[in-house]
Formats: structure tokens, sequence, C-alpha cells
């Protein structure tokens, strides 16, 4: 991991196939060398959700998520900003379904954690980390890494 770039990313959806969804929330870190570089921040907007617990779930921090009407900006964005990177992925179907169309190297984050995907995952590793709560999967992803690697 030391002096590999890469993208911790989480995406979280309106549904599981992107034919029948729209990424509703991308949030994604760039790391060079275990040193944060920049975050990219996207969000659909609210009008364009209809599901209100997905809404719901994504009703924190406002001010700090850049808004756009469609999922293929929100791609066609995160395509240009990831440049070459290796994508750090949380490795369940959707995000899987949405990146298809993406040919960086994909890699599981939590290879990088010893330990595995599941749906409890997270809750896992701010355990394992003791890590403080945050609604920003990948600050946590991110930190848990830095643990790991003793810095």
């Amino acid at each position: 991991m030391d002096g590999k770039k890469y993208i911790i990313l989480e995406i979280i959806p309106t549904a599981v196939d992107p034919k029948k969804g729209e990424i509703a929330q991308l949030s994604a870190l760039k790391v060079n060398d275990l040193k944060l570089i920049d975050r990219f921040d996207y969000r659909l907007e609210k009008n364009m959700i209809n599901n209100i617990d997905i809404l719901n779930m994504i009703s924190y921090d406002e001010d700090m998520f850049k808004y756009v009407k469609t999922t293929k900006t929100i791609l066609s964005r995160f395509k240009k900003w990831i440049e070459d990177y290796d994508l750090l992925i949380i490795d369940n179907v959707y995000t899987k379904n949405y990146l298809s169309s993406i040919k960086n190297n994909k890699e599981s984050v939590f290879d990088y954690l010893n330990m595995s995907f599941s749906d409890d995952v997270i809750e896992l590793v701010m355990e394992k980390y003791k890590l403080i709560p945050s609604n920003h999967i990948v600050d946590l992803l991110y930190e848990a890494i830095l643990f790991e690697k003793g810095e």
C-alpha cells in the first residue's frame, strides 16, 4: 500500500441494478502513498430521488456535496477525477454493477484490512480499529487503512 495511488469509494444507489436505479450518492477519497490528496462528494438532486429511505439516509452534511441531475453526470465526472488510480471498493453487488463501465483496476478495500465483506462490515471495521462513528464511510475506511499500516 505504501507508494500506491488509489481511490477509496462508496456508492449509495436507489436500486441494485443500474438499469432500474440511480446513484444517489458517490463519495470517494484520492490517496497517494497513504496521504489524502482530494475528495469527491456528489449527490443526485433530491427531486430526482423517489425513495424516502434513501433521501433520509443521505440527509447529512448537505453543504459538503455537489448536486447534479443524473447518474451519468456523476459517473462522467468521477471517471475524469479518478485518472488511472486503482479503486478500492466495497465489494457488494451494486457497487460492481454501477462501476462496470469503469476500466480502472478494482480491489476489495477489505483485503487491506484482513476482513471480508458482510452486511455489518462497517460496524466490524469501527470495532476492530476503535473508530468514532461517522456518516462518511470512506473516511472510516481510510482511517482503518492508516491504522492497519501503522500510520
